[in-house]
């Protein structure tokens, strides 16, 4: 659930003339991406249908994803990186035809980078229920309208079932590697105890192993905000003008999560008490310079993604239980067999450090890449940010550090 962009990753500043200019225009009723849109770097498998854990049922899965580096003729050096919520396939290169905005990772993935693409053949799918180019709300239904509202609910088992036949459309038996954080973090579990056969690596960046009350409650706020805006028209808004869509709501929802993915301290160093312009806030119409910045970062946001994608996720995050039917979470943590690092982030607020300690407590004797610490593997790797739960984006000298210690 986090900013997921380079762009908006960046430490938290104060917003300029040309950026308000930027999103002053009309926002469109869905910023997902669309059949006839430019395709950019994206490749697109056909992963046939799927049977979801709740009881639905999706007749033809598509799966949109972009690679790296070469596969080699043995096919053991393929890397899976797996997005959070509001990311997509674009993990590296510029923004342009196709990709709104540059890739979220490019300090992370590249020649001579932590995953280094001149060892590695890195492959990025977008999410099932995403809306950058895999099945999801905004995608045409077999009736040829878009499925919108009746888009059945997933979970993250769903979605990581799609990942698996995606993998089997590749041809790649096993993963030598699964990287994922938040959202992608809680995918990454799911393959480590449902597929551990398919996998000799997972790192797992601040990601939960349940998705909690308190972090439930945040979710439905989020989710209530955007079916109360009245052009929301109930997931029937595709056919309506630009401007005419839930652009507010999901402006809004926007708003909310970001207070979850930024420390205090980040947000009070950076504005403090300031006005975004001459004219006070206090009762003549200015206004502070964060509620400006998060005004910003609501409004590009709804350029860029699809108000029932956002819904269906958030909804997916909530499922989020790995030992829901499995005895419990140590006995599901019990499963995992791969070489597994466990990164938490110390002023993360969205996922405190508290759920990568019962994550790295419980795997299997000699699976977890510890921190080094006395306790050895039992302790996840906490690094040491101001930036919160986005730090897992930000902090690519400490991520990348990591990451090289797994990879080897």
């Amino acid at each position: 659930m986090e900013w997921q962009y380079s762009e908006d990753t960046v430490p938290s500043s104060l917003i300029t003339d040309a950026q308000v200019r930027s999103v002053m225009g009309k926002p469109p009723v869905t910023g997902a991406w669309r059949d006839g849109d430019p395709v950019g770097r994206r490749q697109f498998a056909d992963v046939g249908a799927l049977t979801l854990e709740a009881g639905g049922h999706l007749p033809a899965v598509r799966i949109a994803y972009e690679t790296w580096g070469e596969l080699s003729p043995a096919r053991d050096n393929a890397v899976l990186v797996l997005h959070a919520l509001t990311g997509d396939s674009h993990l590296v290169g510029p923004s342009g035809s196709g990709h709104p905005t540059a890739g979220w990772w490019s300090g992370i993935v590249g020649p001579g980078l932590a995953i280094d693409t001149d060892r590695w053949f890195v492959v990025a799918p977008n999410m099932l229920g995403g809306c950058q180019g895999s099945t999801g709300p905004a995608s045409l239904a077999p009736d040829g309208s878009e499925w919108g509202p009746r888009f059945p609910y997933l979970t993250i088992r769903d979605q990581v079932a799609a990942q698996v036949a995606f993998s089997d459309s590749l041809g790649i038996d096993t993963w030598a590697a699964i990287v994922g954080g938040s959202m992608g973090g809680m995918h990454v579990l799911e393959w480590g105890i449902e597929h551990p056969d398919r996998v000799s690596r997972l790192a797992i960046l601040a990601a939960p192993p349940i998705t909690t009350a308190d972090q439930i409650a945040l979710n439905s706020v989020q989710i209530e905000a955007i079916r109360t805006d009245p052009l929301f028209r109930a997931g029937d808004y595709y056919d309506a003008d630009a401007g005419d869509g839930p652009s507010r709501g999901l402006a809004l929802a926007r708003r909310m999560a970001l207070l979850n993915y930024r420390s205090p301290s980040e947000l009070n160093l950076r504005f403090e008490r300031s006005w975004q312009s001459g004219i006070t806030p206090l009762g003549s119409n200015g206004r502070f310079a964060v509620e400006s910045y998060l005004d910003f970062h609501g409004n590009k946001f709804t350029r860029r993604f699809d108000a029932n994608s956002y819904i269906t996720l958030v909804e997916a995050m909530n499922s989020h239980d790995v030992g829901r039917g499995r005895g419990g979470v140590a006995a599901a943590l019990a499963r995992v067999t791969a070489r597994t690092l466990v990164v938490g982030i110390d002023s993360d607020r969205l996922f405190p450090v508290d759920g990568q300690r019962i994550i790295a407590a419980a795997l299997p004797a000699g699976r977890g890449l510890g921190s080094g610490s006395a306790d050895g593997a039992d302790d996840p790797v906490v690094l040491e940010s101001g930036y919160g739960h986005d730090g897992f984006l930000i902090e690519n000298a400490a991520i990348g550090a990591q990451l090289r210690r797994l990879l080897g």
